[in-house]
């Protein structure tokens, strides 16, 4: 891969933080923060920069490593086995190429995107433990 593990891994830790956010379910409660639990940091809200944060991390990355990230999402689903990750590199390159959605909508789109991820990295025989 062209994208170190390390970035690979605190880009897991964002989408799966992303993953368990929902939306406003209690917008009048006027409970306190400590009698339930924290519960509301869980919801998403305007002034949330996780989402913006994952952006941030993808645009930050080059055109080799972006694509390696949707490569890794190929192997993790099942799409393809670890031993076609050329195959796996050459479709998220034409992935790119032919979209004119960005990789971070693309993959925030995605359910279980750190999942995946994970899923993927251990096909490969690495792990973020």
């Amino acid at each position: 891969m062209d994208i170190a593990l390390d970035k690979v891994c605190e880009l897991i830790l964002h989408a799966r933080a992303i993953d368990v956010k929902e939306g406003l379910t209690d917008p009048a409660s006027g409970s306190n923060p400590i009698d339930d639990g924290s519960i509301d940091s869980l919801t998403s809200s305007p002034d949330d920069a996780t989402e913006d944060e994952f952006r941030d991390v993808i645009a930050g990355l080059n055109d080799d490593e972006r694509i390696d990230l949707i490569a890794l999402v190929y192997i993790g689903r099942g799409d393809m086995e670890p031993e076609e990750w050329g195959a796996a590199v050459r479709l998220a390159r034409e992935r790119e190429q032919a979209s004119s959605l960005p990789t971070a909508d693309w993959l925030l789109g995605i359910p279980n995107l750190g999942d995946l991820w994970e899923e993927g990295l251990s096909a490969l025989g690495q792990s973020c433990a």
